[in-house]
């Protein structure tokens, strides 16, 4: 059983700012994600893309954005559950919860904040028959694990960033790389797509296009896939084939736990802390819906603050906190370590 003051489902930019805001009231926090990395959309869809609304940020790639947030919770050392859906809630006679994940993992929180965005992300997955059968068997959606492809031969479909960034990345891992995509161009970080060609010309990468997958082959596990290329088709063997089509979200088993559902989103009181109609859950970010609701980043960092003040005051009823600005304060983390402006020195000038 994990224990945690505050249970944040979603790891995206909102859940893990949640944690800094969090850890300033000394509250301890536990992430779970569906993902294989914590970031959500920014680090899966488009980490190589800039933000330009970030305050004080003219401009950031979504994956630094995640790479800064980590850095600055790190102080306050949360958990995480990570491959794995907030499946079921029971919620305990003393006002606590009990979540359970689809891989059976249990959680303790004495507060809920779902910070799911749009929702949990299923992979968008290609109509070939019996794709569903090589799934775990040679088919991957997600790449958990780079080892896995040590030395192994493996095709990658799809002409987006994260289709470029690990093709280029594997590149170095695996014994061969294929990248097919139905277009001739590439949808991505013109970076990515030069390197790309650069790696095609060294011989790095096998790139055919325009081409698609059709159909799977293998008794056990995949050995193989055919290709379709100018209305000819080919066979080419290799151990794995990664389709990189992108996500599709869904509120999943979250839409079943009881709460007020609009749209396929939470509805939560924005008038005082964005919690949702069963007290002790909250909702902040993409995954909630109020009157005059913008889907912001910013807007989640600031749902986010607000609803830590609240879970404070909930866990420590009677109990009065005084809002001092991190400048003042300084900023003590969980791992011992003290983040404070210099004293001001009082001397005298000659």
């Amino acid at each position: 059983m994990i224990e945690t003051d505050i249970l944040i489902i979603g790891a995206g930019p909102t859940g893990l700012f949640t944690v800094f805001e969090a850890g300033l009231l000394k509250l301890k926090c536990h992430i779970i994600d569906a993902l294989p990395q914590p970031g959500g959309q920014l680090a899966e869809l488009y980490p190589k893309k800039p933000i330009y609304d970030i305050p004080g940020l003219p401009d950031i790639l979504a994956g630094e954005l995640v790479t800064n947030l980590m850095e600055q919770i790190k102080q306050f050392q949360p958990g995480f559950t990570l491959s794995e859906t907030a499946e079921t809630i029971d919620k305990l006679e003393d006002g606590t919860f009990i979540v359970t994940t689809n891989k059976g993992t249990k959680h303790h929180a004495k507060a809920i904040a779902i910070a799911g965005g749009l929702g949990t992300f299923e992979p968008r997955k290609p109509e070939i028959d019996r794709i569903s059968f090589y799934e775990e068997k040679g088919v991957e959606y997600f790449v958990k694990d780079p080892e896995l492809f040590r030395d192994k031969k493996i095709v990658i479909a799809g002409g987006g960033d994260s289709a470029l960034d690990w093709s280029i990345f594997l590149a170095d891992v695996a014994s061969k790389v294929t990248l097919i995509h139905r277009r001739n161009e590439f949808r991505g970080a013109l970076d990515s797509v030069e390197k790309l060609q650069e790696y095609k010309k060294l011989g790095y990468v096998n790139l055919i296009t325009p081409a698609e997958v059709v159909s799977l082959h293998g008794e056990d596990h995949l050995n193989a896939i055919t290709i379709s290329k100018d209305n000819n088709q080919k066979t080419i063997e290799t151990d794995y084939f990664i389709p990189l089509f992108g996500l599709t979200p869904k509120l999943g088993a979250i839409a079943h736990w009881g709460l007020e559902i609009e749209k396929n989103a939470i509805k939560v009181n924005n008038a005082l802390d964005y919690q949702t109609n069963i007290p002790g859950i909250y909702a902040i970010g993409d995954v909630n819906t109020y009157p005059g609701k913008l889907k912001l980043i910013l807007c989640g960092f600031h749902e986010a603050t607000l609803m830590c003040q609240s879970v404070y005051q909930r866990l420590n009823p009677g109990k009065k906190y005084v809002l001092k600005y991190t400048t003042v304060s300084g900023v003590d983390g969980f791992d011992g370590t003290r983040k404070e402006a210099e004293k001001a020195v009082v001397k005298a000038i000659d």
